[in-house]
């Protein structure tokens, strides 16, 4: 699949990014897909690719890019536990500075932008998101119930808005999450609270699996956890994106 270097006018200025999609000069549904805090680097190209593989556009923006270009923080090949601090020393000024008004002008301008490419098909979109990402889907999905069909996010803090942000969203949900980061009964409440704001949804614990299971260059990967994740969203995104 090849992969285009892109850039996105935004509010703010433009945020770099790029595109995977099929070589094959059709129209396909677009994705817009959401990095986890550490942001673009090869595994997501990989990611992104391997969905484009299943005959969609995939749009991944460099979330940080008010900081400067993909990487914004520079990462070892390998992110393993003693590496972590330091690395979290540098993104986690990024990702508080990454406020809700931020996150929903940017949707804009994505969603904008991936509509607009002539390799996308008319019709609406979905919205993927790893970790910190998973929440900017879930409030992408919430700010635009009339473009986003499907939103699927993995390892991600989809609570933290509360339910206020569940009554908004129309799309159909899968949630994917580690069980190193909900308990069982967390898990209840946060259905329950699915349940009560009418969202169409899948939320599961995947068995074995710790916060950030899906990213393989990481020590928190789980190649079992990642097969799950494909085999929970591509069903996902033929249901809801077939017909447009």
């Amino acid at each position: 699949m090849p992969i285009k270097t892109l850039r996105i006018p935004t509010a703010d200025g433009e945020a770099d990014a790029f595109a995977a999609l099929p070589d094959d000069g059709e129209r396909h549904p677009g994705v817009l897909m959401y990095a986890d805090g550490f942001g673009i680097r090869p595994v997501l190209k990989e990611m992104a690719r391997e969905l484009a593989a299943h005959g969609y556009y995939v749009l991944v923006p460099n979330l940080f890019y008010r900081h400067g270009p993909a990487p914004v923080v520079e990462l070892p090949p390998f992110i393993g536990e003693e590496a972590r601090p330091a690395i979290f020393a540098e993104l986690m000024p990024l990702i508080e500075a990454h406020t809700t008004e931020r996150v929903l002008s940017d949707s804009d301008a994505y969603l904008g932008f991936l509509t607009a490419q002539p390799e996308v098909e008319a019709g609406p979109v979905a919205v993927t998101g790893y970790c910190i990402g998973g929440l900017l889907a879930m409030r992408t999905a919430a700010a635009h119930p009339d473009q986003v069909a499907a939103v699927a996010a993995f390892h991600g803090p989809v609570g933290a808005d509360g339910p206020d942000l569940f009554a908004k969203i129309t799309a159909q949900v899968h949630l994917g999450h580690a069980e190193g980061d909900l308990t069982p009964e967390a898990l209840d409440t946060l259905n329950r609270a699915l349940d009560a704001a009418g969202v169409d949804h899948t939320s599961e614990i995947y068995p074995g699996t710790v916060h950030g299971f899906t990213m393989a260059d990481t020590d928190a990967y789980s190649a079992s956890g990642l097969k799950r994740h494909w085999d929970r969203l591509l069903p996902l995104l033929g249901r809801t994106l077939a017909d447009s």
